[in-house]
């Protein structure tokens, strides 16, 4: 039984390979239809195709999986970094933003009021004196300036 199966494989292999080693004709007929076929058509011109089978075995223009996978990984870091870095990045501009409202609404309260009545160093409850104020509008004009300046990305 076993050299009869081992015979029938071995014709088969071969009629495999020479169904794929014989010639493929190309016409058009009247109509402007191509046809295939593995025989010459009478009366018609035809051409012999050359029928290639198989892959192509140029391993210049393929990348292993194992480089398909090192590039994806790579553009999912740069991909996280850059998420990290818009976050963080919006993060600075509301905390700047943020800094801009308070430091207008203090210079705005220094500006208002004429007595403005601070918790000193020992609890104390105690006025600002007009130098001290001048002094924290100083710094709080410099603060809206710094934080409220639109070339800086706030407001």
């Amino acid at each position: 039984m076993k050299p009869i199966l081992l015979t029938m494989t071995a014709v088969l292999l071969m009629l495999s390979g020479h169904a794929a080693a014989e010639s493929v004709y190309k016409w058009t007929d009247e109509d402007g239809v191509t046809h295939f076929g593995d025989r010459q058509p009478s009366g018609q011109q035809s051409e012999s195709v050359d029928v290639k089978t198989g892959t192509s075995q140029s391993p210049g223009n393929r990348t292993s999986a194992t480089e398909q996978v090192e590039a994806l990984n790579e553009e999912k870091a740069r991909e996280q970094e850059q998420q990290k870095q818009s976050r963080a990045e919006e993060a600075r501009r509301k905390q700047q933003q943020k800094n801009c409202e308070i430091a207008r609404e203090n210079l705005n309260t220094l500006n208002t009021y004429s007595r403005i009545r601070v918790q000193g160093e020992d609890g104390e409850q105690r006025y600002l004196t007009p130098e001290e104020i001048e002094e924290r509008k100083a710094k709080f004009q410099a603060v809206v300036e710094d934080s409220c300046n639109p070339d800086n990305g706030a407001q």
